[in-house]
């Protein structure tokens, strides 16, 4: 074999080395990549669980209160972001995506519901109120809170199926009032 001859193949097994460790750190880069999703995924199903055998006793999704329906939907669009990838480095996402019992015990305190709060509102009034002046009412009393008035409609809708409201209706307004039982 010539020096020339083992110069090239050298530089052939030179430049085939480069060109393999290129293709594995872009495969891991992809990888990692996809372990970060699969961890945000992971979390997201978790929270479904918890969710899910919380309302194990509830026949449909409709009757689940309105507030977590939403919080629901707010996590899925802030766990998913434009184009799959995210700006935090992957060490944030993975610590960011551990367990959903520690995810939990590092958020804030849990607010109460919406339709406890509207509860509330109705019982501080004796005749009917109509949802839009109960909306405005929760917005001032709890500006945290911006629930949309559809939002507000479906959970007095909600609280009159399970008995805890009255509908009264007058004309096209409808208006609400707390049931109150009488004493036995």
């Amino acid at each position: 074999m010539t020096s020339r001859s083992a110069a090239a193949l050298r530089s052939r097994y030179v430049a085939q080395a480069e060109s393999d460790l290129e293709e594995n750190r872009r495969r891991q880069q992809e990888l990692a990549e996809r372990l970060a999703v699969l961890k945000q995924e992971e979390a997201l199903l978790g929270e479904i669980l918890s969710l899910a055998e919380r309302y194990e006793g509830f026949a449909d999704a409709s009757r689940l209160p309105e507030q977590l329906q939403d919080e629901v939907v707010v996590r899925k669009a802030k766990q998913a972001p434009a184009g799959g990838t995210s700006r935090r480095s992957a060490p944030a996402r993975a610590a960011s995506a551990g367990t959903p019992a520690k995810a939990g015990a590092k958020r804030k305190p849990r607010q109460p519901l919406l339709g406890d709060l509207l509860l509330d509102l109705l019982g501080g009034h004796d005749e009917p109120r109509p949802a839009k002046e109960l909306r405005d009412e929760l917005m001032t009393k709890h500006p945290d809170r911006s629930p949309t008035p559809q939002v507000v409609r479906n959970t007095l809708e909600s609280l009159v199926a399970k008995g805890n409201l009255q509908r009264h209706k007058q004309q096209r307004s409808v208006m609400y009032t707390v049931i109150t039982s009488a004493p036995r």
